[in-house]
């Protein structure tokens, strides 16, 4: 059996035309065959869902979103960094100890502290073992100056009697200098630091 139209035959009463829904009915308005809305934008056309856009490449934790512990895809900070090389650092943490001894040895005994100042003002944001080092020997002769002009006051304050004292005091004054200033340069030729004692803590 075969799906062919119907034949027309003459005296027969002609079929109706085939309903088209874009063409007018006889009340001269177009036949809507349904409600038509927007087209429906697709999950691939940029609606956001759970997850992510879809569509669109969904942005992992290693393109710089902030994670707990640092930025995801860059190494993550732990605080400022020494700025100088290993080696580098070393030589000015040796500097640092023997600043001292050299600016005493060039004021004649009387401005030792210049040296590891100057260490300090030049390199004590570059990094901390050399700012430790230098502060540490600034404030270590800061204390022995100090001493050392008071030696001074109590030898005039009695007429001279009292350098008796005051000679032996600066005599160990200075010993107890060149000891701890030579285990410092020991110390910084190792990598290591050094706490200086009878420190007056100025700088840090």
């Amino acid at each position: 059996m075969t799906d062919n139209p119907q034949q027309w035959q003459p005296g027969q009463t002609p079929p109706p035309p085939p309903h088209n829904p874009q063409q007018p009915d006889q009340s001269g308005q177009q036949q809507n065959p349904g409600p038509q809305g927007p087209p429906q934008q697709s999950q691939w056309q940029g609606q956001p869902q759970q997850g992510g856009w879809q569509g669109q490449p969904q942005q992992s934790q290693w393109q710089g979103q902030p994670q707990q512990g640092g930025w995801q895809g860059q190494p993550v900070q732990g605080g400022p960094g020494p700025r100088l090389a290993e080696s580098d650092e070393r030589t000015w943490m040796l500097l640092a100890h023997l600043s001292a001894p050299i600016a005493y040895v060039v004021s004649l005994g009387t401005l030792s502290i210049l040296g590891p100042l100057l260490i300090w003002f030049v390199r004590k944001d570059d990094s901390q073992a050399v700012r430790m080092a230098a502060s540490g020997a600034f404030n270590f002769n800061l204390t022995f100056w100090l001493l050392y002009l008071l030696g001074w006051v109590a030898g005039i304050a009695t007429l001279g009697l009292g350098f008796l004292l005051v000679i032996p005091f600066w005599i160990v004054l200075f010993l107890v200098a060149v000891y701890v200033h030579i285990k410092g340069t020991m110390r910084a030729a190792r990598g290591e630091t050094y706490i200086y004692p009878f420190q007056l803590k100025v700088l840090n």
